[in-house]
């Protein structure tokens, strides 16, 4: 749509709030430091968000998602090709690509300061570039610590001093150069050390918060006490973080359900109970607040297809999917699923998924490897004649297709709304076995997602239509059928030269029992230390918080240790 001349105001202004948080230099710095101040039009903007500066350059980058969320400009996202396109409304189009020196300009080459860069899961742009390029003016003032905007011959002060943050002066974080300005909460810390190398890019290191059962979070003992709740969540987190932990992956849709309001699946009874009982709080809204004041990331975790963990239908709510849509219900194994074939329900899923992306500040969608159940009868015949349009022979190919079909539009539906929200999946650990399939890896195990849940991940990483993969390795570096350092190569090379990051699951809560590599918490250092052999590891992820606090075999006293090294 066309936007007003006044809108690429807003869009700058949305940038710029960025900086107005108290801004540190490196670690040491004063907590009292002053924080920068953003005018426009006489008023100060604030904002929680912080951007960061390229060491050495001296370039401010601040969050794509900032330009997205306002009405200022058109943002879209490409993530096989890693590039962002920005459109202000009034005839300019910008261009710019992961790692690219210069940007597209109306069809002009311009060259840049700085690429954009994706940083923790979000993707950043230079501040500067994009504000010449949309006509305005930015004024730093060192001495005030002050940005004063304008449009381009504007009348605004010019204040003493003034220079243009991200332009090559000094760092208008700490006034030092060569020192960097600590992330926002869309920007995580490393709260742990180095870790691989300090590329320059902290690894994602995230932790499984289930809810389902109330293995993780909130405890039986909570409901009706949101109190409670909320203290639990923060000790949670405040543990993680200390053992060096920068993300959670937070189960928000354990069983067609919602930790959250939802016009169109009941509430969750792990929060209180009974299913359809409301609490008197909002847990998303209050569990990523929380989150991202500690500078953590909050990926929300959805089962997408199980409705149900039991057949009890007489304790469902009334708006439950399976009393709703009963036609859409497969029992399978004893548990109620969601039929994948019916277009309908996978766009009931996709409209749940989006209520969330479309009204909560998360950094991503998170799926796991809930598709098709495993090793258990589905009945699915009738549905197999009604809706095959392509008339595919195999039912194989043809649930395949259908849960390609779902990630593609899902994949579609998020980055249309929030060019800047990540979306991956955690699939069974074994795509197939070398001896089915001579492109596969090098393990003999008993299922596999591609042909027990009929989750074609290749498709979804050569299509690009994740941002991650994340697949689950549980199994130790000395486990015949499925060894942990071959599965790794095997994933590394999946996703090469695709833009999608792999991102590992691990399992310490293997650690303690009788199969074969798990006697020791060394077992994970070591399946960490051979992480770092590929730089397309971009982070890993245990399962569960619950596993980790246990402390099985000295686990967070060795993840503590690795992390700050």
């Amino acid at each position: 749509m066309k936007v007003r001349k006044w809108a690429v105001w807003l869009m700058l202004a949305a940038m710029l709030m960025t900086l107005s948080t108290p801004v540190a230099s490196a670690a040491g710095t004063s907590d009292s430091a002053k924080g920068i101040e953003i005018i426009l039009d006489g008023r100060t903007i604030n904002s929680d968000v912080s951007p960061y500066i390229i060491p050495k350059v001296y370039v401010t980058m601040v969050p794509l998602r900032i330009i997205s969320e306002e009405l200022g400009a058109t943002v879209s996202w490409n993530q096989k090709e890693q590039q962002a396109t920005i459109m202000d409304g009034v005839g300019k189009t910008i261009i710019m690509k992961r790692g690219a020196a210069n940007a597209i300009v109306n069809g002009q080459t311009v060259a840049l300061d700085a690429s954009i860069a994706i940083k923790s899961g979000r993707t950043m742009v230079p501040l500067r570039f994009v504000s010449e390029q949309l006509g305005l003016k930015v004024t730093w003032s060192e001495q005030d610590q002050r940005i004063t905007l304008a449009a381009d011959g504007g009348k605004a002060p010019v204040t003493p001093g003034g220079e243009t943050p991200g332009s090559g002066t000094t760092n208008p974080g700490s006034g030092q150069p060569g020192s960097t300005a600590p992330a926002g909460p869309k920007d995580t810390v490393n709260p742990g050390g180095g870790g691989k190398g300090d590329t320059g890019e902290t690894e994602l290191r995230g932790v499984w918060i289930s809810t389902v059962y109330n293995l993780d979070w909130p405890s039986p003992s909570s409901y009706g006490k949101s109190l409670q709740q909320m203290e639990e969540y923060r000790e949670l987190l405040d543990e993680l973080q200390e053992l060096g932990m920068n993300a959670v992956f937070v189960q928000v849709r354990p069983e067609a359900d919602a930790l959250y309001p939802s016009q169109l699946v009941p509430w969750s009874k792990y929060v209180t109970g009974k299913q359809g009982l409301a609490p008197d709080y909002d847990p998303l809204a209050f569990m990523i607040e929380e989150t991202h004041k500690r500078n953590m990331e909050f990926h929300a975790w959805f089962n997408p297809f199980r409705a149900s963990v039991d057949t009890k239908t007489e304790q469902l709510a009334d708006s439950h999917i399976a009393k709703q849509q009963p036609d859409w219900i497969v029992n399978a194994g004893s548990k109620l699923y969601i039929n994948p074939g019916i277009p309908q329900a996978r766009q009931h899923i996709i409209d749940t998924i989006m209520e969330v992306v479309n009204g909560y500040n998360i950094d991503g969608v998170h799926l796991d490897d809930y598709f098709y159940p495993s090793n258990t009868s589905f009945a699915d015949d009738q549905t197999f004649k009604t809706y095959n349009p392509d008339k595919i022979a195999s039912k194989a190919d043809w649930r395949r297709n259908n849960i390609n079909v779902f990630v593609r539009d899902l994949g579609q539906a998020i980055h249309g709304a929030k060019p800047d929200v990540r979306f991956g999946i955690s699939p069974f650990g074994v795509w197939r076995n070398q001896s089915v399939d001579k492109t596969g890896s090098d393990t003999n195990a008993g299922i596999t997602t591609y042909d027990s849940m009929y989750a074609d991940v290749r498709t979804w990483i050569k299509q690009g239509w994740i941002d991650y993969v994340n697949p689950q390795l549980y199994w130790s570096l000395s486990f015949p059928a499925a060894r942990y350092d071959k599965l790794v190569d095997w994933w590394v090379q999946e996703v090469q030269g695709t833009g999608v990051d792999l991102y590992i699951g691990h399992s310490p809560y293997k650690l303690g029992t009788k199969e074969a590599g798990w006697q020791s918490a060394q077992e994970i250092i070591n399946q960490l230390e051979y992480n770092k052999r590929y730089p397309e590891i971009k982070g890993d992820v245990y399962f569960s918080a619950k596993d980790l606090r246990k402390n099985p075999l000295g686990i967070k006293e060795a993840l503590r240790s690795y992390y700050q090294s």
